[in-house]
């Protein structure tokens, strides 16, 4: 199956839902007066677009004078262009400028980090690239442990402690290993226990403290993993970890989970964020670069 072919699959239920909410509100023989046009808003603001994005497909819908005829197809081809607009600016390639490239990755537990880590450092590999992991969750040996397997199934070194160890100097033995071997990536995991935010705040202001003393310039990225699944609850983890950990660009997975992909949208509007991927399953293959064109026409469900 094609990759336009699975993310069309994955996006299936937020293309549902967004449908379910314009259907009828567009018969193709009735004016978009304001009421009709009111609601149309409405239903995209519901389909999780946000207000911004919804405003301007409203206006652009009263602008092009639809003043009969229009139809659901009409209103999809609209949402699937500025939906587009939105997206272009971010969609950004995470491109490798050092080595090692030291990319830190944040989010909250559950958000499907560890396998998001494990399917970036395939890739990675199976592009040429010497990759090592960092179980930077000390706070959880079951985060360690399931990174750990997954660098064994996958194929590439990690450096890991144990339960309770200090995470700051895990990140620095690291580096300091990746520089030693010529490794061109690493890839630290971090913990995600957003209920003690201040915590969590010392310990990854440590972990970029600490690695900044081996290379200045690093961390290079600092990813954080979203699961579409949050819904709107993930704007607010955007928000914070932003603030804790200076965020860089953003990986949304289990879209293929979730009613909820047009948050990607309202996220593109409100921080303007690189999105560096998406994940729609759980194969390796399943997690690919990000692109605005596909994702907006999978999403508004429009051909092409």
């Amino acid at each position: 199956m094609s990759w336009m072919a699975r993310l069309k699959q994955g996006l299936a239920k937020s293309t549902k839902r967004l449908a379910d909410n314009i259907t009828g509100l567009a018969t193709g023989t009735q004016p978009l007066d304001e009421a009709r046009l009111d609601e149309i808003e409405d239903a995209l603001i519901a389909a999780d677009l946000g207000p911004a994005v919804a405003g301007r497909i409203r206006a652009r819908l009263a602008t092009q004078k639809f003043t009969s005829y229009a139809d659901d197809g009409d209103i999809r081809a609209v949402v699937a262009d500025e939906v587009e607009k939105v997206l272009t600016p971010v969609a950004l390639p995470l491109e490798l400028t050092h080595r090692p490239h030291v990319v830190l990755v944040v989010g909250v537990n559950g958000s499907g980090k560890t396998t998001t880590i494990a399917k970036l450092a395939s890739q990675w590999q199976a592009g040429g690239k010497s990759v090592m992991l960092a179980a930077g969750d000390t706070f959880r040996a079951a985060a360690i442990a399931q990174l750990k397997i997954w660098a064994e199934r996958v194929g590439v070194p990690i450096v890991a402690g144990d339960q309770g160890g200090d995470a700051a100097s895990l990140a620095f033995d690291a580096v300091k290993r990746a520089m030693d071997e010529g490794i061109d990536v690493l890839i630290i995991d971090t913990a995600g226990r957003l209920q003690n935010k201040a915590g969590l705040m010392d310990e990854l202001a440590k972990m970029k403290r600490v690695i900044g003393k081996l290379d200045p310039s690093a961390p290079h990225d600092v990813l954080l993993v979203l699961d579409a699944t949050t819904g709107q609850n993930a704007l607010s983890q955007i928000e914070v970890f932003g603030q804790v950990a200076g965020v860089t660009g953003l990986v949304m997975t289990k879209l293929d989970g979730s009613a909820r992909g047009g948050m990607l949208v309202a996220a593109a509007e409100k921080f303007g964020l690189p999105i560096h991927a998406i994940g729609v399953g759980e194969g390796m293959d399943d997690l690919q670069p990000f692109d605005a064109g596909e994702f907006a026409r999978a999403l508004a469900g429009v051909e092409g």
